[in-house]
């Protein structure tokens, strides 16, 4: 059921890409849609019966894979500069331009 969920809010990031005309919508369903990825693969990494990854010699347990969490911290770095990124893209057009609309946007500047 959690799987699910997860992969809804994958699905509905996707569907504000793709039908939302306003740029900003845009950048917020992609983060959406990100923390959603974020979320699905966390919710696989967490299994019963492993352990955090912190070393205990009296402690005879499984220890969960930490790779797995440091790629995910590494996605969620890459994807807050590349979200700022598209901000400061966004904010540039909007100086240029005194919409957000993407059919405008391009309508303007189509030559």
């Amino acid at each position: 059921m959690l799987e699910a969920c997860v992969l809804a809010t994958v699905f509905v990031g996707f569907i504000g890409i793709i039908f939302k005309h306003n740029l900003l919508m845009k950048i917020i369903s992609m983060d959406v849609m990100s923390t959603g990825v974020i979320a699905y693969y966390t919710v696989i990494a967490s299994r019963l019966g492993f352990g955090t990854p912190i070393l205990n010699p009296e402690n005879d347990v499984q220890y969960a894979d930490p790779v797995p969490q440091a790629v995910i911290l590494t996605a969620i770095v890459i994807g807050f500069s590349i979200q700022a990124l598209m901000l400061v893209g966004a904010m540039k057009l909007a100086h240029d331009n005194p919409t957000l609309e993407t059919d405008r946007i391009e309508q303007d500047n189509t030559p």
